[in-house]
């Protein structure tokens, strides 16, 4: 017979899953509620506090309630392990040797070795373009400065040529002695004493009152009668040629106006341009800010410099009354200004640029010289060229302290700041047949001082010297004027536009409408000085602007042009 099997008791719960009622024996014992639904985790977990939050969301502890869990006490917290091991210590300290060790680093990643070389059996790691950037390592800092265009380009100017000026150092012409066509003005005689001028010996840089006239090619009159007379084929000033001839060390935008007519072909700077102030630093390695609000700016420096050498090239000169004539009158002077005209002779060279026949070729340069040198043995005085180099920045020079025993090396050092603007004077005495060149050294009183200078030394250059010196070969620079003068000339008439990329070592010709400037009228003198006295008290600032000539009548040089 089988035994009785009681039934039990079954509460039901109709809220949940579970008993209704916690018996008497499990009353005070922590109890988690908790869904079918939800995972279980483990009964006692030692372990959760430390590796909970690395592993969370990975399926560890999910759905679990921490009722159980094991906490710290506060005390075990604040305990923290002390390392009572000695410090090891090298012979020459840490600090040298960890400053040692990032020095080593620093050179493995450049790819060199502890002695500046490239480690052996290094093999060079990246794809070419990372090596191509290995040898710029830490170049982001210094990027290049992006200068303005000198002129606005049009859109409706078209682009005739494009020349890379690097390219220019291949070209090279000798075009033999030059032929002097007209001669004219009159030039007042070198001061020796400057030749002895030191930091203890200055003297203050006076302001001249004297007159300057800036005449463009096309608007000279002896020029306009030898083009209509036929002595050449190609018109042109003296700065406009040495300004193409150097131009393979310009750094600054520019621009020239190219204009064809008949078989003719004139070289003229763009009305209302800046082409005549002259630049400072412009090669340096630290390039000039192009800020007009600044006096230590490109466009302030240019100011102040081509002020001083206005005034230092007329105060170099004996001013007793003796002249040094040309065989004419200036050809730029009017009855009110003869006696105050700027210390100037002209020379109308004629030069060959290309051989006999069809395409012969002619140029006609008008040179100028500043002074005279009187010779000690009596014969023919020499012609001079007065120039100044000017410090604005103490730092980077400091006139005061190399003038006296270290002369040709502040000149050499300038010469490589200045390559593009000493190129041109070096060039300029070459086509003018100047003897010497008397290079003026001149700095401010005060290094914010704009308006007043000091010159403290002259340093005495032969044109041929010096342009083996600086580099500059003669066959080289005629070289590019004649290659451009033969494009041109072969271009259809009318005018053209040589602009000089401020950014890209670039030349571009741009055919231009006769009218494109016609409406620019010149600068204002507020516009031009910037707070910089140009010297020329009651006569405007003097540069930069085209003076309109005097009255077309006959002076005795223009009436030589037709004897010759």
């Amino acid at each position: 017979m089988a035994a009785p099997f009681p039934v039990p008791a079954v509460t039901d719960n109709p809220d949940g899953w579970g008993p209704c009622t916690v018996p008497t024996h499990l009353k005070d014992i922590p109890f988690a509620p908790f869904n079918k639904g939800d995972k279980l985790g483990r009964v006692a977990d030692w372990t959760q506090g430390a590796y909970g939050q690395k592993y969370a969301g990975r399926g560890y502890n999910q759905g679990g309630v921490p009722v159980f869990n094991f906490f710290a006490n506060e005390e075990e917290e604040s305990f923290h392990l002390v390392d009572n091991r000695p410090v090891k210590t090298t012979k020459f300290g840490g600090q040298r040797r960890f400053q040692q060790n990032n020095r080593f680093q620093q050179q493995r990643r450049d790819g060199k070795d502890g002695r500046g070389g490239p480690e052996p059996g290094d093999k060079k790691k990246g794809g070419p373009q990372q090596q191509r950037r290995q040898p710029f390592y830490g170049r982001n800092d210094q990027r290049q400065t992006q200068y303005a265009s000198s002129v606005e380009i049009g859109a409706d100017w078209a682009v005739m040529e494009q020349i890379t000026t690097t390219g220019l150092s291949k070209l090279n012409y000798n075009p033999g002695e030059p032929e002097d066509l007209v001669t004219c003005g009159s030039v007042e005689y070198y001061d020796k004493t400057y030749d002895n001028l030191s930091s203890r010996a200055s003297k203050p840089l006076e302001k001249t009152k004297r007159i300057f006239r800036a005449v463009s090619t096309s608007d000279d009159p002896i020029m306009q009668q030898l083009a209509a007379a036929g002595k050449a084929r190609v018109f042109a000033v003296d700065s406009i040629v040495a300004h193409l001839m150097c131009m393979q060390s310009s750094k600054y935008g520019w621009d020239l106006l190219a204009t064809r007519k008949g078989d003719k072909l004139f070289f003229d700077w763009r009305p209302a341009s800046k082409f005549t102030l002259l630049t400072v630093n412009e090669t340096a390695p630290e390039p000039v800010a192009e800020d007009k609000d600044n006096i230590n700016g490109m466009q302030h420096l240019a100011l102040e410099a081509t002020a001083i050498n206005q005034n230092f090239s007329q105060q170099a000169l004996v001013k007793d009354g003796n002249r040094l004539d040309f065989g004419g009158p200036s050809p730029f002077a009017s009855p009110a200004d003869q006696s105050n005209l700027a210390s100037c002779g002209y020379k109308y060279r004629k030069w060959r640029l290309a051989p006999s026949g069809p395409e012969a070729a002619d140029i006609v340069v008008r040179c100028e010289v500043d002074g005279a040198l009187r010779t000690a043995d009596g014969q023919t005085p020499q012609t001079v060229l007065v120039k100044a180099l000017n410090e604005y920045d103490v730092k980077s020079q400091n006139y005061r302290q190399r003038i006296e025993g270290q002369k040709g090396a502040l000149l050499l050092s300038e010469a490589k700041n200045n390559k593009f603007k000493v190129a041109k004077w070096v060039v300029s005495a070459l086509m003018s047949g100047a003897d010497q060149i008397k290079m003026g050294f001149v700095t401010r009183f005060g290094p914010r001082d704009v308006n007043n200078h000091v010159a403290l030394g002259v340093y005495t250059l032969k044109p041929r010297e010096a342009a083996r010196s600086i580099n500059v070969e003669p066959d080289n620079c005629w070289g590019v004027v004649r290659a451009l003068s033969d494009m041109l000339l072969k271009m259809p008439e009318g005018h053209y536009l040589l602009v000089k990329d401020p950014n890209k070592e670039l030349l571009r010709i741009y055919s231009v409408p006769a009218d494109a400037f016609a409406a620019v009228a010149a600068p204002a003198e507020e516009e031009n000085d910037g707070g910089v006295d140009m010297g020329n008290e009651g006569q405007g600032p003097g540069v930069d602007v085209a003076v309109p000539l005097v009255a077309p009548a006959k002076t005795d040089a223009t009436a030589d042009v037709d004897d010759v």
